[in-house]
Order: C-alpha cells, then structure tokens, then sequence
C-alpha cells in the first residue's frame, strides 16, 4: 500500500454513507419492492442534494475534479455528515497539487516536550507523532498504557510502539480498555483522518495495509470508513496493578506541521481513579539499592496496607513510612 488512492477513497466513502441511510428516514418514498443497493441510490442522493445524476456520478467515480464548495456542501447535508466527515469529503474531492514525498525520517520529539513530560509527575503523558508511534512518554505514562513494554522503546525508530498497532495486536490492550470496541472504532476513526490528510506519507500507508493484513477486526473497521477526531474526553481502564480508572483526557497540538501532539491524563479530585493513579505513580519509584536486612515493602503493598484500618496499629514498615511521606509531601521521593 504505497499511498492512499484518494479516488478509490472518495467513491469508497460517498458509497458508504450512502448506505448507511434509507429512502424512508429522509422522507422519500421507496419505489420498487426490489432494491439493489442498501441504502440510498445515487439519483435518490443527487435529488437530495440538488446536484444532476451524471455530475454525482462522476464525482464517485473520480472523475470530476475541483467540485465546488456549494455542491460537496450540498451533499454533505443530504447524507447528514459530521462536521468531521464534512472536511475529509473535501479532502478527498479536492486534493492538493501532488508532490514527490521526500523519503521518510525517523522523528523524534524534541528536548523540550520531554522535558515538559519529565516535568508532569502527577500525570501520565506521551508525544505521539499522526501515525501513533509513541515517541516519548513520561514515566507515569509508560506505567498507565504499556508497563509490560521497555520503558526505553520510544527511543528507538525501530522498536518504537505504535497506538494503534497495540490496541489491535497487543493482549494487554484490550484487558486495559474495558471499552475496547470503542476504542478500537475512535482509533480507526483518527487514522482514516490522518490518510485522508496526508495521502503520500507513505510510512502511515504501510501501517494501515499491515494492519489491514493482521488484524480482521481492523480490516472490518477501515473498510466502513468512520471518520472523526477526538480531542478530550474521558477513558475507563482496568490496570493490571491498580485496577480501575475513569481519567480524563486531552490532546494538546505541538505547534509546528510535523503533526505531534501531547495527550496527557488526568484524574477528577477526591476520586478513587486519583487515589489508583496515585498508588501507580508510588509504584513506579525507582528501589533504592538493596542491602542486607529485612525484605522492604513494594510502595503500592504498603499505600494499600496503610489504608486498612488497623495498620498503624501493627506498626509501621520502612516503606509504608516511605509511602505516607509521599502521600503527604504529594512529590516522588527523591532517587
């Protein structure tokens, strides 16, 4: 898959919406008891939109360029696009002069967004570029989406993990997100976006055709071409060592055109998802070197110990003390 054919892509997608409406939820009166297509057909379309069948026609089927703002409107309306699925129609209708892509770099985010996600302790965050490779992620955030990976992976263009590729090839993903359906659709969604904007990036295309290869579940999604952007909002977890979590999230744009944002998390005050997040951010302190003496207390066992009634009572381990110090100081122990 070398690039996104924006041809095939355009009539794929009018095609689409076309079918997932019905003649009788727009108000028109179905004819015929024998319909060949699901949804609406194209002149049913064309009388919605005010446009004639031949020009419809030849706009599906790529063969009418530069289609005017007022007809891709037009269409738009009649087959009830999102404000999203508006802007991708254009794109694809409307492509830009065609260039010859330079050979693709590996990126890489640059010193002062990791040092604003060193400087994030109380929040999980990650870079990640418009394909969803992650390209640096703070310690709290490598904890929170992929503990189970090395925490030095971002580093390297090679090993370098991708969002997208994890959520439909990775166990641990879909145990993460009790919403992994969901998910999974919101993460087809934004990438179809990202095809649609940037058509030659070619390293974007070979993620999709591989995943179009190794995950059914992918394939079946793409091919039904949802299109949309989230930007905030809030995402359930259920963490192999904290357990549940509802954090809110935000994307937070670099400026620049090299497409990387920030997404950082966060969690409502008070809340059980900020205490969990908090015994994560315990967890993740670097043990001081070991020495001879008594077994220490992982910092999660020993929050979790001090929490039961009783406990100061059976007196306090070296590191529950640890543990209540940072509670308290609300800061990661100094390593």
């Amino acid at each position: 898959m070398e690039r996104v054919d924006r041809t095939r892509e355009l009539g794929d997608f009018l095609k689409s919406r076309r079918a997932r409406l019905r003649p009788e939820d727009l108000g028109l009166k179905a004819y015929g008891t024998r319909r060949r297509v699901s949804g609406l057909r194209r002149e049913e379309l064309a009388m919605l939109a005010g446009v004639s069948v031949t020009h419809y026609t030849r706009l599906e089927q790529g063969r009418s360029a530069g289609a005017s703002d007022a007809v891709l409107d037009a269409l738009a309306r009649a087959l009830r696009l999102t404000g999203d699925e508006t802007a991708h129609l254009k794109r694809l209708a409307r492509p830009s002069a065609s260039v010859r892509p330079a050979p693709p770099r590996p990126e890489h985010a640059s010193r002062s967004a990791r040092r604003l996600l060193d400087a994030m302790t109380e929040a999980p965050a990650l870079v990640l570029d418009r394909r969803n490779d992650i390209l640096a992620w703070n310690r709290l955030g490598h904890a929170l989406l992929a503990g189970h990976l090395d925490s030095a992976a971002p580093g390297d263009p090679a090993a370098r993990p991708n969002l997208v590729r994890l959520l439909f090839l990775d166990g641990h993903f879909r145990e993460l997100y009790p919403d992994w359906p969901q998910e999974a659709t919101l993460a087809v969604a934004a990438l179809r976006l990202a095809a649609g904007r940037h058509p030659d990036d070619r390293r974007l295309a070979e993620l999709v055709g591989r995943l179009v290869i190794q995950s059914e579940e992918f394939a079946a999604r793409w091919a039904r071409h949802p299109v949309r952007t989230c930007t905030s909002g809030v995402k359930r977890f259920h963490h192999p060592v904290v357990g549940p979590m509802e954090l809110y999230f935000e994307n937070l744009l670099i400026p620049g055109d090299s497409g990387q944002r920030i997404i950082a998390y966060s969690a409502e005050s008070g809340s059980p998802s900020e205490a969990a997040l908090h015994l994560l951010r315990l967890s993740t302190h670097s043990a001081p070197p070991s020495r001879p003496g008594p077994a220490r207390e992982d910092p999660v066992t020993a929050e979790r110990s001090r929490r039961r009634p009783g406990a100061a009572a059976r007196g306090d381990t070296e590191a529950g003390a640890a543990a209540r110090g940072d509670a308290e100081a609300g800061a990661p122990r100094r390593r």
